[in-house]
């Protein structure tokens, strides 16, 4: 016997396969999942993954391996951590990342205190990414199929959570995990993956926000920069860095959001050479592979979860803070995104863009 673990159940063909892979290593299990929101609570009657549909498929694919599962209401965190803190980034001109923000204050903290309070060794997700041990620390690795990696979104984890993490996909791709499942029975096995932000199932951000906390988004002037009026916007949480299109104006040439500025309600515009920096800070760092840059390191660089890893040099410049300088200047670096170091499969850590 291996021991026992917390499966951290969402009722997708991962967890359920997850969950299966570390009975057969031994582990004793048990299934949790979160119950996250209504559907009535964000507005929208639609199914989404950590839907009560979810909660019985996790509870079936618990069953059908001879496992306890529990359900934990975990609305009022989830409203506060991820919900709430999704809304003020927004209204604070910034992009937010709920789904790194639920790992680092609902899935990693809650349940793993849950186990230490039930004296289980480990909490076991569907996540692909992997954990080695160098030295005295835990290491966060890439997942080994690059389609499937996971790691942006996971380097929030501690050192004292990684001890007790396990990522059972993490050598597996896709298709080798629904194989899994369908030779186990597995009612997930067939189940598609969600694409979107699992509150906002439709991906209308905008709406959901105006809807949640009804009040509607201020308009304002679009300007260009050097601040001559080009029109009216919606609201500047309807709009991203980067982005082209649903901007109401047309231009000889194209236009992309530059720049969103809260204190004056102006959303500007400005050729796409204007969208380019070498540089970013970050704040709310967490270093995994060591305790501190005690220098400038060369690095692989991600800012956002499909972006293809940029080179660049990561320096420490506070307690709490980093620099990161590209090689080559990098398009749309949005504040409130999350910033990633790699050294090749190893998660070095990352920070939130300012």
């Amino acid at each position: 016997m291996s021991g026992k673990a917390i499966i951290a159940m969402s009722g997708g063909v991962d967890s359920s396969v997850a969950a299966c892979l570390m009975g057969e290593q031994g582990f004793q299990c048990i299934g949790v999942t979160f119950k996250l929101f209504t559907s009535e609570a964000i507005g929208d009657t639609r199914r989404s993954c950590c839907s009560a549909l979810d909660v019985e498929d996790a509870r079936q694919a618990a069953r059908k391996l001879g496992m306890p599962h529990y359900t934990i209401n975990a609305v009022e965190d989830f409203k506060r951590h991820v919900i709430e803190r999704f809304i003020a980034v927004y209204r604070e001109g910034a992009t937010p990342n709920p789904c790194i923000d639920c790992n680092r204050h609902l899935k990693f903290k809650r349940l793993l205190l849950l186990a230490r309070q039930l004296d289980f060794e480990a909490l076991a997700t569907g996540h692909y990414a992997r954990i080695a041990k160098a030295g005295d620390r835990f290491l966060l690795k890439k997942a080994r199929d690059p389609k499937k990696d996971q790691s942006y979104a996971l380097y929030t984890a501690t050192q004292d959570q990684l001890a007790r993490l396990r990522f059972p996909l993490g050598g597996f791709n896709k298709q080798e995990v629904r194989e899994i499942a369908r030779k186990r029975g597995l009612g997930t096995a067939e189940k598609q993956d969600s694409q979107d932000i699992c509150f906002v199932p439709d991906g209308d951000y905008a709406a959901f926000i105006e809807r949640y906390t009804g009040e509607i988004a201020e308009g304002g002037d679009i300007i260009d920069e050097q601040g001559t009026v080009l029109g009216r916007h919606r609201g500047l949480i309807r709009y991203t860095i980067g982005q082209r299109r649903g901007l109401g104006l047309a231009f000889p040439e194209k236009r992309y959001v530059a720049a969103k500025s809260v204190a004056a309600n102006t959303l500007t515009l400005a050729p796409e050479t204007s969208l380019y920096t070498k540089t970013l800070t970050a704040d709310r760092i967490n270093l995994i592979a060591c305790a501190g840059l005690s220098s400038p390191l060369r690095v692989k660089v991600k800012t956002r979860y499909l972006q293809a890893e940029q080179d660049g040099m990561a320096e420490q410049t506070g307690p709490d803070t980093l620099r990161v300088v590209f090689d080559q200047p990098q398009r749309a670096v949005t504040a409130g995104q999350a910033v990633v170091l790699y050294d090749g499969d190893v998660v070095i850590g990352g920070g939130t863009i300012l």
